[in-house]
């Protein structure tokens, strides 16, 4: 008998009975790890002063998570094939659970950080596996529906996790934003035992000899291109030795790691599913997705915080208008998916991102809440449009046996579009604000008239409350110089907006090169 659903007397089992429990489970699983890949980031002050690291130090709980992560990403499809599918997700939710309550009682920094990369370990298969399991779980006709809950999660993780962290950080302490973990994933690892079933030849890999070779490759190539990505901007990218290095070995075992898949008879990962045009030209685009979408999550939070001063709940709040827009996209989403082009959602989430992004661009530093309510909706929506449907679009004419494999191969190249964009942004900002500081600056001299009425009336009023003159004359110009860069800082953003958004536009024609807009595969379950 089936766990996936009771046959009743005389009646054919309804192998997609369970479908919305399915759902629901992998979808708390994903946001789990999406949500863990933020989280962490504004109670680093309180590590550091718990676990007595530096910052340079405490940077590897959250690079030794995202390098994990990234690297099992790739593994999830044959993985999930040698050792099940249902079996191989719900053991790594346990993993991923297990990780964070031993991450929230570490009491040193090395432990923190071997637990925070096992947890990467356990949470490299929830993004991928999750979709291979929802595309079995629904009818071909309902499959938008599914990644609709699924993507809601996935979409929503990334506003929530500052703001959850903040919260819990602030009320109780840090070791609870890995405690928060532990009953949730309990729950979705019952769910997903209970309900999943094993797609058909699972584990029919593991007759077969294990490419150790390219498990090697792989690691060593990604580790070492996202460690460059992640340290880069901090060792001043190629001035150093140390991110040169890593890029020569990034490329070299990258090209060797291509090359060996394609030529091995069981490769771990299987480069050939880029044969397919709809598969490459959509995996394509979702690097260009995770580019546009982390670039903008990435660097509205900053703006928010270092600009205009707010904390992270209040941030969270001026966010949450983006995410529950989101939601309502992926109400909307689930429903049209399968009955219209989808190629038109992508146009139409595509252009209202362009938007949010142009609207964005025109904020200055007097900026409040309300001028990020309707740019936030648009980009909401958009985002919510784009996601579900260019995944439809890739997968389209993925056979159902390559799912798992093909689900991997996307996700893994659509984090690695994002991981290069958060480097890029960051080091673009840097730059970026010295450009505009360099432009400001010549135009304030102490000879024009506009600027010393300025300071010496912002001397006056520290002269007032009881500073000296000259003291009072020298922080008058102090904070006029911090206005100055207060404002290159904010032209800056500007431009990274802009760049957001011309991302993802530009990128629109690629459209055409699908040949369906529909998605198209065929669901084969187990007993077909």
């Amino acid at each position: 008998m089936s766990t996936v659903a009771m046959r009743m007397p005389g009646a054919a089992e309804d192998p997609y009975a369970h479908r919305y429990l399915i759902a629901a489970a992998v979808s708390v699983a994903s946001m789990l790890q999406v949500i863990d890949t933020s989280i962490v980031n504004v109670a680093i002050p309180n590590m550091m002063g718990s676990l007595g690291a530096t910052i340079d130090e405490i940077s590897l709980v959250s690079t030794g998570y995202i390098v994990a992560s990234v690297i099992v990403i790739p593994l999830t499809g044959w993985l999930g094939d040698y050792f099940g599918r249902r079996r191989y997700f719900a053991g790594s939710i346990l993993l991923f659970t297990a990780a964070s309550f031993f991450c929230g009682t570490a009491r040193s920094l090395d432990a923190l950080v071997v637990w925070r990369i096992i947890q990467g370990v356990g949470g490299g298969a929830l993004l991928s596996t999750s979709q291979a399991i929802l595309y079995e779980a629904f009818p071909k006709e309902e499959v938008g529906k599914g990644l609709a809950l699924w993507g809601l999660g996935v979409m929503v993780g990334p506003t929530l996790g500052p703001t959850l962290g903040g919260w819990l950080t602030d009320n109780w302490s840090w070791p609870w934003i890995f405690f928060i973990n532990v009953p949730l994933g309990i729950i979705a690892a019952l769910m997903v035992m209970a309900y999943v079933r094993d797609s058909a030849g699972g584990g029919a890999s593991r007759g077969q000899r294990v490419d150790w070779t390219g498990i090697v490759l792989l690691t060593v190539s990604v580790g070492a291109l996202q460690w460059m990505l992640e340290r880069g901007e901090r060792y001043d990218w190629f001035d150093s030795r140390l991110v040169i290095g890593l890029l020569v070995v990034s490329v070299a075992g990258g090209a060797t790691l291509v090359w060996r898949e394609l030529t091995v008879k069981h490769p771990v990962i299987d480069f050939r599913l880029l044969k397919q045009v709809q598969f490459t030209v959509g995996t394509i685009m979702g690097i260009i997705l995770g580019a546009g979408l982390m670039g903008s999550v990435f660097v509205l939070p900053i703006f928010l915080q270092s600009n205009l001063h707010m904390t992270a709940w209040q941030t969270g709040i001026v966010l949450l208008p983006g995410a529950l827009a989101t939601a309502v996209a992926m109400t909307v989403v689930g429903r049209l998916s399968s009955q219209m082009d989808n190629r038109i959602l992508v146009v139409v989430g595509t252009a209202l991102f362009g938007w949010a992004m142009w609207d964005l661009s025109h904020l200055t530093t007097q900026s409040g809440p309300h001028d990020f309510f309707w740019p936030l909706i648009l980009r909401g929506f958009g985002l919510g449009l784009m996601f579900i449907p260019l995944t439809n679009l890739t997968m389209a004419e993925v056979s159902q046996a390559d799912m798992s494999q093909a689900s991997g191969l996307y996700n893994f190249f659509r984090q690695l579009g994002g991981s290069f964009s958060i480097a890029v942004m960051a080091s673009a900002l840097t730059r970026f604000t010295m450009e505009k500081y360099a432009v400001l600056v010549p135009h304030i001299s102490l000879y024009d008239a506009a600027t010393r009425q300025r300071i010496d009336g912002m001397a006056a009023a520290m002269t007032a409350r009881g500073m000296d003159p000259f003291t009072a004359h020298k922080q008058a110009i102090a904070m006029l110089m911090r206005s100055v860069q207060a404002q290159a800082s904010v032209l800056a953003f500007e431009k990274i907006y802009l760049l957001s958004g011309a991302i993802l536009v530009v990128s629109a024609p690629l459209l055409l090169l699908f040949r369906t807009g529909r998605p198209g595969h065929k669901v084969e379950m187990v007993g077909e």
